[in-house]
């Protein structure tokens, strides 16, 4: 019989949590109101809002996704976003563009000189207060230890912070994104080399609620570099996510189907 620890780590995620893009106006929602629950009511970082969401003008061209518990009461996890260029106006910096202007090391990468539509960030990676109750954990985003990459039963993996990244890299590749950057605490660096996710530092480090370290992860080497520990982790992030796009796109075919039963169908006098 299998327990927790001897379950393989995707198991365990499947049997615990679901990842999903937010492709819908109903899961934006609860996206921006994770996003204020942490960064607003629990950190400071950002206002308090009547409307208990938190947006801002990066969202109008970015893409989402959300982890949720995998049981009958299902609640919101965490989440992550890739914004991607503007598409009005591609030269638009993206944040971290703005954050780190004095910093970037263009001589590793400028990403002024890449193709604008191949490139994203990123950001406001939030993982719910209930999921990272460590002492010296509730004041960050996200929580992070190395028992989450064993199978010691406290690791509240199903690791979730890896989850939200190797979703947020399937979101980049459906958009055709091939440089994906980041803003990095150091830990969170090290945790994701610990599994051989190979994030390259692309600038001097930054002071943006906390450390941060520009990074940048190449969409089409991630997986190569992957430790077999974690390659499970990868492999049920994206079945899960590209079944949520099959149903989606089922969904949308049939309600134009639908729609065009309707507009064809002569009115009864």
């Amino acid at each position: 019989m299998k327990t927790f620890e001897t379950s393989p780590a995707s198991e365990r995620f499947g049997q615990y949590f679901r990842i999903a893009p937010a492709l819908d106006a109903a899961a934006r929602d609860e996206v921006y109101f994770v996003r204020h629950d942490v960064y607003a009511r629990e950190l400071g970082f950002e206002p308090v809002r009547a409307e208990q969401r938190e947006v801002d003008t990066y969202d109008r061209h970015a893409l989402h996704c959300i982890v949720r518990t995998n049981d009958d009461n299902v609640r919101p996890v965490g989440c992550a976003r890739v914004v991607l260029t503007d598409p009005r106006d591609r030269h638009a910096p993206l944040p971290f563009e703005q954050s780190c202007r004095n910093t970037l090391d263009r001589r590793i990468i400028d990403p002024a000189a890449l193709p604008r539509e191949r490139i994203a960030e990123v950001s406001r990676l939030a993982v719910m207060g209930e999921f990272r109750r460590r002492r010296g954990e509730l004041h960050r985003p996200v929580a992070l230890s190395a028992r989450d990459s064993s199978s010691d039963p406290s690791a509240r993996f199903p690791n979730i912070p890896v989850s939200l990244y190797f979703g947020a890299v399937a979101l980049a590749q459906r958009a055709g994104v091939e440089y994906l950057f980041t803003l990095t605490e150091p830990r969170l660096a090290k945790h994701f080399a610990r599994g051989g996710v190979q994030i390259e530092t692309v600038g001097a480090p930054i002071e943006h609620r906390g450390m941060r370290i520009p990074s940048l992860m190449r969409v089409s080497q991630v997986y190569s570099s992957l430790r077999a520990m974690v390659r499970p982790i990868w492999h049920e992030v994206h079945a899960q996510m590209d079944t949520c796009y099959l149903l989606h796109e089922a969904m949308v075919q049939r309600d134009l189907a639908e729609a065009s039963v309707s507009q064809s169908t002569p009115l009864s006098v």
